[in-house]
C-alpha cells in the first residue's frame, strides 16, 4: 500500500472537507468528483490501494458506499433535500485494481415519499464492475 499517497489524501481530506453534499469528509477521502445531468449523478474516483480488500481490489464496502453516494446526490440534485436510504442491493460483477472508476445513479421510479434508484459502476475500460438498486424515505414536506 502506498501509505504516503493514504496519509496525504487523509490529510487533504481533514483539511479541506465541510459537512455538506460534495464535500464532506468521505467524498474528500475517496476524491470524489461530481458531475450532473437532468437524472443522473455521475461520480468518479481513482481506486487506490488503500481502499483494497485482502485480495488486492477495491474493497466492496468503498464501491457500495460510491454508490450509494451516487444516488443520494441526485436526489439532492433533484430535490433540492436528499433522502435516506432505507435498502440497498448490490451485485459486484468486476474486480477493480486501478485506474479510474465511474458510478452513475439514476432514478427510477419517483413518488411522493419513497423513491426507487439504481446505480451502476464502472472501471476505466468502460466494463461494468457492480450496479445497485435502492429503495430511498424522501423527507415529508413541511
Amino acid at each position: 500500500m502506498n501509505e504516503e499517497r493514504a496519509r496525504a489524501r487523509f490529510e487533504t481530506a481533514l483539511t479541506t472537507y465541510r459537512q455538506e453534499f460534495e464535500t464532506f469528509f468521505l467524498a474528500r477521502l475517496l476524491d470524489l468528483g461530481f458531475e450532473y445531468e437532468e437524472d443522473l449523478c455521475r461520480v468518479r474516483f481513482p481506486v487506490e490501494d488503500f481502499l483494497f480488500n485482502p485480495q488486492g481490489s477495491l474493497h466492496g464496502g468503498a464501491i457500495a458506499t460510491v454508490m450509494d453516494i451516487s444516488m443520494g446526490h441526485l436526489l439532492k440534485h433533484l430535490t433540492g433535500t436528499g433522502g435516506a436510504t432505507l435498502e440497498m442491493k448490490v451485485q459486484y460483477m468486476l474486480p477493480l485494481t486501478g485506474g479510474t472508476a465511474t458510478c452513475e445513479g439514476r432514478v427510477l421510479r419517483r413518488g411522493r415519499s419513497l423513491c426507487f434508484l439504481e446505480s451502476r459502476l464502472f472501471g476505466e475500460d468502460g466494463k461494468l464492475a457492480a450496479m445497485a438498486t435502492s429503495t430511498w424515505k424522501l423527507p415529508s414536506p413541511r
